[in-house]
């Protein structure tokens, strides 16, 4: 079944990839830009940003709860983003704000889709229901090699949580189902070497942006 983005005026734009890929870091930056130019922007991060989705969030990263299951584990997701629709994005959109997410449901097709190796069809209706049939009018996935993401980690002397803590396989599982998904919805999503500098990548993205979505001249 095909999502749609229903009678939303605003726009939304999603940054997806591996942990340490450095989307985080470009979220912010095109955030910042927007905000330069007076336009109306709200930031979020996926799963997060409310009460309840943050509380969620705890859940799912911290490394104690090992036992938890991959549906949970999907299921919990989709009830944390579900949360931020209702409360943020969908409000937003209607009031023609652009919305800047830090992941979406792209990264549950990634993560529990290819990396968990969970029924994919069983993924996009979970998605559907979690996102209330919001989809993102641009993406950026930026793209990087797991062992640099490795060394990246390690670098900034981050403790692994329990997803990153799965390992090289895993991850590269989620890399590589980050490039399906690319592969399959080219219209929406673009590709970024994340071995660029911030500088440049950030320049990249705020073009693109211009290009597609006509948000400033």
């Amino acid at each position: 079944m095909s999502l749609n983005n229903g009678n939303k005026t605003g726009k939304f734009i999603t940054f997806e990839g591996i942990d340490y890929s450095g989307k985080s870091v470009q979220a912010q930056l095109l955030c910042q830009k927007l905000q330069d130019l007076r336009l109306p922007v709200v930031a979020i991060r996926d799963p997060g940003a409310t009460r309840i989705s943050e509380e969620i969030r705890r859940i799912l990263l911290d490394n104690k709860n090992h036992e938890m299951s991959y549906r949970t584990e999907l299921l919990l997701y989709e009830a944390a983003r579900a949360q931020m629709v209702h409360e943020i994005i969908a409000p937003a959109l209607a009031k023609g704000q652009v919305v800047i997410c830090d992941r979406f449901f792209d990264s549950t097709t990634a993560y529990q889709g290819y990396g968990r190796q969970l029924d994919l069809d069983v993924i996009k209706q979970a998605n559907m229901l979690g996102a209330n049939e919001i989809v993102p009018d641009l993406t950026f996935l930026i793209d990087i090699d797991v062992h640099t993401a490795c060394a990246r980690r390690i670098k900034q002397e981050m403790s692994a949580d329990r997803l990153e803590a799965e390992g090289l396989e895993f991850q590269n599982r989620v890399r590589q189902g980050y490039l399906q998904i690319a592969g399959e919805y080219k219209q929406r999503i673009y590709v970024l070497n994340g071995e660029q500098s911030i500088e440049k990548l950030s320049l990249e993205i705020i073009q693109h942006v211009k290009n597609r979505l006509k948000l400033f001249a």
